[in-house]
């Protein structure tokens, strides 16, 4: 009986394997993509900041801007599961999991971004990729 069911799970797998390994590359490139986008569009001292930004901007329709944040929050669930999953499969597990966390909205973001911030290695790639897009550098924030 556990032969069976184990023979079927492992035919499972393999018959599976390259549908993940394709959807691993393909969360590794959105990554990357939208990960890129982000550190782009994120102004300089966005970190030495006291506070974040509002989750919904003012100037949009109140509907609009909570469908942004809906919708935001959403895919950023789907990068951490596929984070998980990235994990114990191929692909970039960690990089996934953290672009989603960073998109997401919870308690606590903010001061898990400036941790991870004042990592010199962190801020240092960050700021590489920055300059090669021609953005000004990320200032470090402090403490």
């Amino acid at each position: 009986m556990i032969d069976d069911r184990m023979s079927s799970l492992l035919m499972f797998v393999q018959h599976h394997l390259w549908w993940l390994a394709g959807g691993s590359l393909v969360m590794l490139l959105l990554g990357l993509i939208a990960g890129s986008w982000l550190v782009m569009r994120m102004p300089a001292d966005y970190f030495c900041r006291r506070r974040p930004q509002p989750l919904v901007n003012r100037s949009l329709h109140p509907l609009l801007g909570w469908g942004l944040v809906l919708w935001r929050n959403l895919l950023g669930l789907v990068f951490v599961v596929a984070g998980l999953v990235m994990l114990v499969t191929p692909g970039q597990g960690v990089l996934t999991l953290l672009l989603g966390l960073v998109l997401m909205d919870y308690p606590g973001k903010f001061a898990l971004e400036r941790w991870l911030v004042r990592r010199p290695l962190v801020l240092r790639m960050l700021n590489l990729l920055r300059r090669r897009r021609g953005c000004p550098p990320l200032i470090r924030p402090p403490g």
